[in-house]
């Protein structure tokens, strides 16, 4: 890939308009340091000195399109507490609209909160509802979708399990977005794979991709897939998982993320694209996915053709493992990195 054709893309970053749809995540940070243990129970005492909110999940995948310059509205589901507010403020504070959030006072805004001695996460403590949203927190979603799909160049499905994407939802937006003739993309959770069927692409990771072929019946007109083991896969078996999950779900392509081998992208042509890592340092992977989701769909939006789209999120991955945390990068780390 020539980097000027690259670097244009993301040029055009700013015109894109981005809806995020899906579990909102409030990542909170405990640092402290070490000195003794406890002597109620053998577990360290933490002298903590810092406390740090970050938006996680879709809130995330939001708060990177932002980073990058993309216009992104969001939608979710918080409840009525101070979480909710902390929430609000981070996201507000990076550019995002908020005007797609609503409130359900019969759940939590989920946290997931790391207490951090040193470099060591010592315990993470997760606050969280996953019970499916109720017909009439979906109508309200449905309602501001439709009301407002024409504004957007894309929608995003970020699936966290927490409860926001379910199959009548998402079956709507799918629905509503192809009417409506936008791309689709889903960061997919391994048992609800059978819901994104006619996406424009999903991108899933070795695990992810492993584990839902395992659990679901993949058919064509010739043979069936299955994995009757805990072996993990071989090249030859991911590139028959993903044309298969292709085919079988009527995908435009598949993004398999494969940690330090990179990514993958199958398209429904046939075509496949290997993308090599970039990474040169790993401090931390915890939101890397969210990453290349934000940064495949941007560039898509921006006129890249599906491997512009693979590479410049590659790329992208491979700025914000090198940092500590959940991290987003700006367009301008992401023009340097492109050379």
């Amino acid at each position: 890939m020539r980097p000027a054709r690259l670097k244009h893309i993301i040029s055009n970053f700013p015109k894109a308009k981005i809806l995020v749809v899906g579990d909102l995540i409030l990542d909170e940070y405990i640092r402290g340091s070490v000195e003794r243990i406890s002597p109620e129970a053998p577990v360290p005492v933490i002298w903590a000195n810092k406390r740090l909110f970050v938006p996680g999940g879709a809130a995330n995948v939001a708060n990177n399109i932002s980073a990058l310059d993309g216009k992104v509205c969001l939608i979710g589901v918080v409840g009525k507490d101070k979480n909710a507010d902390i929430i609000k403020h981070e996201l507000k504070n990076r550019g995002v609209d908020l005007q797609g959030i609503f409130v359900d006072p019969g759940r939590h805004t989920t946290v997931k909160t790391r207490i951090i001695a040193g470099h060591q996460q010592v315990v993470r403590v997760d606050w969280e509802h996953t019970d499916p949203l109720s017909v009439g927190m979906n109508k309200k979603i449905m309602d501001f979708i439709n009301k407002n799909i024409g504004q957007f160049d894309a929608v995003i499905i970020e699936d966290y399990g927490k409860g926001v994407i379910n199959k009548s939802l998402l079956e709507k937006i799918i629905a509503v977005a192809h009417s409506a003739k936008k791309i689709v993309t889903v960061d997919p959770k391994e048992e609800n794979f059978l819901y994104y069927r006619h996406v424009t692409s999903i991108t899933p990771n070795r695990k992810e991709l492993e584990n839902a072929v395992r659990n679901i019946r993949i058919k064509d007109t010739s043979n069936e897939f299955r994995v009757h083991n805990d072996t993990l896969f071989n090249d030859r078996d991911i590139e028959l998982a993903a044309t298969q999950v292709v085919k079988y779900l009527d995908l435009e392509s598949i993004l398999v993320t494969l940690g330090e081998q990179g990514m993958c992208l199958f398209e429904r042509d046939g075509a496949k694209t290997s993308i090599p890592t970039v990474a040169q340092e790993v401090f931390d992977v915890s939101g890397a996915g969210d990453t290349v989701i934000a940064t495949f769909t941007l560039s898509l939006s921006s006129g890249a053709t599906k491997p512009e789209a693979a590479y410049i999120s590659n790329f992208a991955a491979g700025v914000v493992v090198g940092k500590l945390g959940t991290a987003t990068l700006s367009r301008e780390e992401l023009a340097e990195r492109l050379g």
